[in-house]
């Protein structure tokens, strides 16, 4: 499992400098007061002031730092240590009180005690990881009674087409898990399709939606809503996408589930008399 991993970081170190430049994440304007948060999460948390949030897989911190702005006590985490440098450049550019922690989330348990009122996750960070089941327990881990999980990814069903075909869906994979991962080899990325990449190649692993739910479940997390929406935060998610005067990007003619979220909390304890 190792190998996979430092293949992948290998390609997430070249491309934190790559994605810091890049239209998409416009880190000039956010540096400026811009947030890179979307309406899916800010709807589904509403008021975050004076809340503690863990954000894994953060990437180099954007998110974390705009619910920072918005109010949270935040701790952000990600394997990549060159994102989690820039992150930590930009929390002290920006003035902004704010934890970054560099390792696999699964060893997080070794870097960080304490449980949070929301544990964060969003947008393409499933399919980095190898064991969903214990990702969840880190999920748990970290939860206090009574908080608040929120998570929002790119629905798997759309895994099983091929993203590249310029203009019409065309199956590519099954939809279930498998017991190697995938592996892909390719030059640029979402934020920069443009980028010529020394670290060409990656490892995924697709997680059906049931495997997910069930996973925290089985964790002890309560979920309370789940949702499916048409429409997609990213434009490079198929090929022929369209991005919409509302920033969100959608198929043409084409009313599929593009992603999805769950948000759900840990129950508190029932009380022994």
């Amino acid at each position: 499992m190792e190998r996979y991993y430092e293949t992948n970081l290998r390609r997430w170190n070249e491309l934190v400098d790559i994605h810091a430049g890049s239209e998409e994440y416009d880190l000039e304007d956010f540096i400026a007061g811009e947030s890179s948060l979307h309406t899916v999460e800010l709807e589904a948390l509403g008021d975050v002031s004076g809340k503690s949030l863990l954000h894994l897989q953060c990437h180099f911190g954007l998110d974390t730092l705009s619910w920072a702005r918005l109010g949270a006590r935040v701790t952000g985490v990600d394997f990549s240590d060159t994102g989690i440098e820039l992150a930590r450049r930009i929390a002290d550019k920006i003035d902004i009180d704010a934890k970054f922690i560099c390792c696999n989330i699964y060893d997080l348990p070794e870097h960080l005690n304490g449980e949070f009122d929301i544990v964060y996750t969003s947008y393409g960070v499933l399919c980095w990881l190898h064991d969903v089941e214990g990702w969840a327990r880190i999920v748990a881990r970290y939860l206090k009674p009574g908080g608040t999980f929120f998570m929002a990814e790119f629905h798997p069903f759309m895994w099983v087409f091929d993203d590249e075909h310029p203009s019409e869906l065309h199956y590519l994979t099954g939809y279930w898990s498998h017991d190697e991962p995938e592996y892909y080899e390719s030059d640029g990325s979402y934020a920069a399709p443009d980028a010529e990449l020394m670290n060409k190649g990656t490892y995924n692993w697709p997680h059906p939606m049931g495997e997910v739910i069930n996973a925290l479940i089985d964790a002890g997390i309560t979920v309370q809503r789940i949702g499916e929406y048409p429409f997609s935060v990213d434009d490079s998610q198929m090929a022929f996408m369209e991005r919409g005067e509302d920033g969100y990007s959608r198929l043409p003619g084409l009313d599929l589930p593009l992603m999805y979220s769950i948000k759900a909390t840990k129950m508190m304890p029932t009380p022994v008399f």
